[in-house]
């Protein structure tokens, strides 16, 4: 039976959070010889690996990495509020991710110094990022915008399903995924690159699967008439042709000689 939009929305939200459960044991493995070598006693199969590899921090297999952490504080909100409640979700991602919180340890502690003791790692817990420590240090600094403006990592993408679940096919949709991004990540190449990772998903969950997506959203981020339009936008289209050009090569081909490993 086909799946609905519906469906698709729901699968969306769930398939995210397993995905990053499942990947967290291999999170941040930037050494591709290291890699191969966790993988070959893995594959085809390398999901939910027992033991973590992870060489900057542990938690248990099953557990969310900070990026499915954030996913899930954003669902909650717009469960709470039926809407992106931009002073709800900036309280709700500093009570979860903040001061004595499982987040809340000394190497990641958003005031530490650079240049002291160097922390033995991995550490066991959760591991709080870049942006997350900017925003907590701007939320207490009582910033009235306390995303984070110099970072642009994963963060948007990765937590954007349920803000596009909720709002796929109406004509808010991106505004209200910039909003929730801008919370934590005030910057505007990561506000690009999620807005366009967010019209990708709202095309799967819409229509299902598509071999065209990749035209379908170039041609979205080519028309001057297009919703949310951004000044990287055609940064965004460039790196999309670059995808589409290398699709048949396998990831040890691209990383990191075509897409740097960062």
């Amino acid at each position: 039976m086909a799946s609905s939009a519906a469906d698709r929305a729901i699968g969306a939200i769930i398939g995210a959070a397993v995905a990053d459960a499942a990947a967290q044991p291999m999170h941040w493995i930037y050494n591709p010889d290291r890699l191969n070598e966790v993988l070959s006693d893995l594959e085809p199969r390398p999901e939910f690996r027992p033991l973590s590899a992870n060489p900057f921090y542990r938690r248990t297999t099953g557990e969310q990495t900070c990026y499915g952490d954030q996913a899930y504080v954003l669902l909650e909100s717009l469960s709470q509020c039926g809407d992106v409640d931009v002073k709800d979700l900036t309280r709700r991602f500093y009570e979860f991710f903040g001061p004595g919180t499982l987040y809340d340890l000394p190497v990641n502690d958003p005031y530490r110094k650079k240049g002291g003791p160097k922390a033995i790692l991995p550490i066991d817990g959760p591991w709080r990022n870049a942006s997350l420590k900017a925003f907590l240090r701007n939320v207490d600094a009582g910033k009235e915008e306390p995303g984070c403006d110099v970072d642009c990592q994963i963060d948007g993408v990765t937590k954007l399903a349920p803000v596009v679940a909720m709002f796929a096919g109406r004509p808010e949709m991106l505004e209200k995924v910039e909003s929730a991004t801008r919370v934590t990540q005030n910057n505007d190449m990561c506000v690009a690159v999620t807005l366009a990772a967010a019209r990708f998903l709202e095309l799967f969950v819409l229509k299902g699967p598509d071999p065209d997506a990749l035209d379908a959203v170039v041609a979205q981020l080519s028309n001057p008439n297009r919703k949310n339009p951004q000044d990287l936008d055609r940064a965004v289209i460039a790196h999309i042709g670059q995808v589409k050009e290398n699709l048949a090569k396998a990831s040890h081909q691209l990383i990191p000689a075509v897409f740097t490993n960062t």
